[in-house]
């Protein structure tokens, strides 16, 4: 499910957001003040759907869309009034704009464009099974947005798992490829950190590994 975040929400807007949510998309908003923080404390934001209206000329706003703020994975819609087009800066960072008031169907074609244009570029990075999400760029993993935070052999014992998911992978097989060829500890270090790993990733909403008794485990997205 693609992550959209709505900055400067208004009532006005309310009808975008709702047909963003039937269409599948998950939406929430923020304000600008909290844009920095968002993208980067936060799960991995697809699209950043910016309320320009009435403020194409704020030199604040027009300071963060120039920033290094957005990830370059994410894009970036401005909506805006046709009045306010002459306006607009061609420096921004953005990736298309959004006249308002604007048909469902136009909303859609957009934003769908607009990330599968950045997924073309940066979705290799991203590794996703179900809530679980792998920022193979940065070294970071998302749980239904949460950020979790992991020491590097349970984010490589992770990714490993999750790229051969449904698979089960032996102890012996889980040693060879995370800790190496020349390592001389036994299964109980897998399962110490499979252990480990999943009193991070998994609640009573999430269940993730599967033990596969005397063999090893297998990563099922549930």
């Amino acid at each position: 499910m693609s992550e959209v975040l709505l900055v400067e929400a208004t009532e006005e807007l309310q009808p975008l957001a709702e047909e963003l949510e039937r269409a599948g998309f998950s939406v929430s908003a923020c304000p600008w003040a909290e844009v920095a923080e968002r993208v980067s404390n936060g799960g991995p934001i697809d699209l950043l759907l910016v309320n320009l209206m009435d403020r194409a000329t704020d030199a604040t706003i027009r300071e963060l869309l120039r920033a290094d703020v957005v990830p370059p994975r994410t894009a970036t819609i401005a909506i805006l009034h046709h009045r306010e087009l002459a306006d607009l800066d061609p420096a921004l960072s953005l990736d298309d704009f959004l006249v308002y008031p604007a048909p469902a169907e136009e909303l859609m074609a957009r934003v769908r464009r607009a990330i599968w244009r950045r997924a073309g570029a940066e979705g290799s990075h991203l590794l996703r099974r179900g809530d679980l999400t792998i920022d193979q760029a940065n070294y970071k993993v998302f749980v239904g947005g949460r950020p979790v935070q992991l020491t590097f052999k349970e984010y490589e014992l992770l990714r490993f798992l999750a790229q051969n998911h449904d698979r089960v992978c032996t102890r012996e097989t889980l040693l060879n490829r995370v800790w190496g060829y020349d390592f001389y500890g036994g299964g109980r270090t897998v399962d110490v950190h499979i252990r480990r790993l999943r009193s991070k990733i998994e609640d009573s909403s999430h269940t993730f590994i599967e033990t596969v008794r005397n063999v090893g485990y297998r990563f099922r997205a549930g």
